[in-house]
């Protein structure tokens, strides 16, 4: 049986709503994940930290902010500034159409806007890890 799924789950920048992240979070715990959640206002680089001490295989970005295009790529390169470039970034919120084309060009696998499914995330993470 292969070993399960790490996440970090993180809030970066000062956006203080976190609900859709903590749901997120336990949909991907109850799929059999093993979900790392840093809590609210994360830097950029305690995000990368936290993913590289725990030994993640994705990270999930949850911006309502609108900071989300200085913030994202901030994390992603500092993933590949460690040498994490396997690990997998997806990022959920609100995020205009044009923005989330251009978060994906700069290395995010997928852009989860309101309305999507806990259950296309999970398959998602499983799909582009396993």
């Amino acid at each position: 049986m292969p070993d399960p799924i790490r996440i970090v789950i993180a809030k970066p920048g000062l956006d203080g709503h976190d609900r859709g992240a903590k749901v997120v979070a336990r949909a991907l715990r109850d799929a059999g994940m093993e979900v790392i959640y840093t809590g609210l206002h994360q830097t950029p680089d305690q995000i990368v930290e936290t993913a590289i001490q725990e030994d993640a295989d994705a990270v999930g970005l949850s911006i309502l902010s609108g900071a989300h295009m200085t913030l994202v790529p901030r994390v992603v390169e500092g993933l590949h500034g460690q040498g994490a470039d396997d690990v997998l970034v997806v990022v959920g919120g609100t995020i205009p159409e044009d923005e989330a084309k251009e978060l994906k060009k700069s290395g995010v696998a997928e852009v989860f806007t309101p309305g999507a499914s806990t259950g296309t995330i999970v398959q998602f993470l499983r799909d582009q890890i396993n």
